[in-house]
């Protein structure tokens, strides 16, 4: 669902503490710029505010399952969701900066600009109390034409990066003009302002 949101243009951005099979269980910005890579991981419903819960649904067609599309109601229970047997990368993304984040007020005020519930949201940044949660402003952009790419054992599981066994160009068209992405840029850094900017 974050994939298909950061590539329509719903959410800019990504709220990271770190996958329970990252090397040091800590999240860490490896790369400036890097293709949005579609996962099934703990895609749920109730994580996703209701008036985005109709792209839920569609974010299934990032995925190529042998036996067609799992049922509806998949989706309604975590792990529900097998690993598809191909995914569609359709965009990329660059970091465009970076903060971290120790408020729950800060995260509940930067809602606009996330599809997931405050409560969810709020649940990450609980998650490892004594670590900040990343939130990572991302400009993301369209590829020409969408690629499949081989879902492999490695890339399997909750972590941040995988390395793709596959070249492909950063090229294509920002989902936002520079207006708006401007304008919101603007709107997270004031809120954000409060915290320790890490990447500007």
């Amino acid at each position: 669902m974050t994939v298909r949101a950061l590539a329509e243009g719903e959410q800019l951005l990504t709220l990271r503490k770190g996958g329970i099979r990252e090397e040091n269980k800590h999240f860490e910005i490896e790369h400036d710029q890097f293709f949005l890579y579609p996962t099934f991981d703990h895609q749920r419903n109730n994580l996703v505010r209701d008036s985005h819960l109709p792209e839920l649904g569609r974010a299934l067609e990032e995925g190529v399952w042998p036996d067609g599309d799992p049922p509806a109601r998949a989706l309604l229970q975590d792990g529900g969701i097998p690993q598809p047997d191909r995914v569609r990368i359709r965009a990329w993304a660059e970091v465009s900066a970076s903060y971290l984040i120790t408020d729950p007020r800060a995260v509940d005020a930067l809602s606009p600009y996330y599809v997931w519930t405050t409560d969810y949201a709020e649940k990450r940044l609980e998650w490892k109390r004594h670590h900040p949660m990343h939130v990572i402003l991302l400009r993301t952009y369209r590829i020409p034409r969408p690629v499949t790419v081989k879902v492999r054992p490695e890339y399997h599981g909750c972590r941040s990066w995988i390395e793709l066994h596959r070249d492909l160009p950063f090229e294509g068209t920002p989902v936002l003009s520079d207006e708006e992405f401007d304008r919101a840029a603007a709107e997270i850094e004031a809120i954000a302002s409060d915290a320790v900017p890490v990447l500007a």
